[in-house]
């Protein structure tokens, strides 16, 4: 009987570890793409940056804005 239940108890142990290693690839996956889309967004700032420094030359240019 006893056999029986630690042999129970060690299949839902394995069936335990094994959907971690699934978990712990589908967060590796999820890291990946995280990193991509810091990346993208921070292209985005940079973007964001230049055409704000943009901006302001053309506003001094027009005399909108004070020197």
């Amino acid at each position: 009987m006893a056999d029986k239940v630690e042999n129970l108890i060690l299949e839902h142990l394995r069936v335990i570890r094994d959907g971690m290693e699934t978990v712990k690839g589908d967060l590796h996956d999820i890291k990946v793409r995280m990193t991509g889309v810091e990346e993208g967004l921070a292209g985005v700032h940079r973007r964001i940056d230049r055409m704000d420094a943009r901006l302001d030359r053309v506003e001094k240019r027009l005399g909108l804005v004070e020197s």
